[in-house]
């Protein structure tokens, strides 16, 4: 039964931004869980058919479509696709983002809108258009993939935490409107993943790597499979009862205000 529990066979699962990263180490997570996987990115068809090769690699049952989430057009001409060609759609990940480091002070306008409409207004488009066939079948899943900046702020990610903290909310009021159909509407914070971008400063010696593992109570960065265990149990029955959750897959990070500098 305690296996039953957390199978996804038989489902398919959209994840935005999935052709790489933390995004596609979900997405394998719940491929390995049995759902067929629905890989999405933008930025070019060769990088999709890329990650597609790599998730059937693995053994997992993967298509790709390539559409802009923050244009609402073609995510309603894409979702309306996905249904003819695949089937429902029973889980939607919300992963696609950007981040854009400068002082706020210093921050155009328009940079600021750009992550704010990829951050936030996306999984706003996306999950409008994917949920309505959720409520005609009387249930689903729906992810959206927050940050600890959902709850902290932090020198030159403003637009970012700002992004993350409205998609707190949203993520809330999404199940607070939408659990009377037996929709679960979760999010996951990531804390500090080792993944390609930061592998610059996860040296020895580099004061922002010292600083992470030194604040980070498990003592590591984490490794973009550990966010397999809550996407698998926030896409599964075993949470149809969790609704407007954030759960921080952080090692402790936001448990704790820190040690003092002369405690070992």
């Amino acid at each position: 039964m305690s296996t039953s529990l957390f199978s996804l066979k038989g489902k398919n699962a959209l994840i935005t931004g999935s052709t790489h990263g933390l995004g596609m180490s979900m997405a394998k997570g719940l491929g390995m869980a049995g759902a067929r996987i629905i890989v999405n990115g933008n930025s070019s068809q060769e990088k999709i058919d890329k990650a597609i090769i790599e998730y059937k690699n693995d053994g997992i049952d993967a298509v790709g479509y390539r559409f802009n989430v923050t244009d609402e057009t073609e995510v309603k001409a894409a979702i309306s696709r996905i249904e003819e060609e695949v089937g429902p759609i029973d889980i939607l990940v919300n992963n696609a983002g950007i981040i854009k480091r400068m002082p706020l002070v210093e921050m155009a306008v328009s940079d600021f809108k750009e992550v704010i409409d990829v951050d936030l207004v996306s999984p706003f488009i996306v999950s409008k258009q994917v949920v309505k066939g959720m409520i005609a079948r009387g249930g689903g899943k729906i992810i959206n993939i927050c940050s600890m900046m959902s709850e902290l702020g932090r020198n030159s990610v403003g637009a970012y935490a700002a992004a993350k903290g409205g998609l707190k909310m949203l993520t809330r009021n999404m199940a607070t409107e939408w659990a009377k159909y037996n929709i679960q509407t979760n999010g996951i914070g990531p804390g500090y993943f080792a993944t390609s971008q930061t592998a610059p400063i996860r040296v020895d010696g580099h004061p922002f790597n010292e600083f992470i593992v030194s604040r980070t109570p498990a003592g590591r960065w984490g490794d973009p499979d550990d966010l397999r265990g809550a996407v698998i149990f926030l896409s599964s029955q075993a949470s149809d009862f969790v609704n407007g959750q954030i759960v921080y897959v952080d090692g402790g990070i936001l448990a704790t205000i820190g040690k003092p500098s002369n405690e070992s």
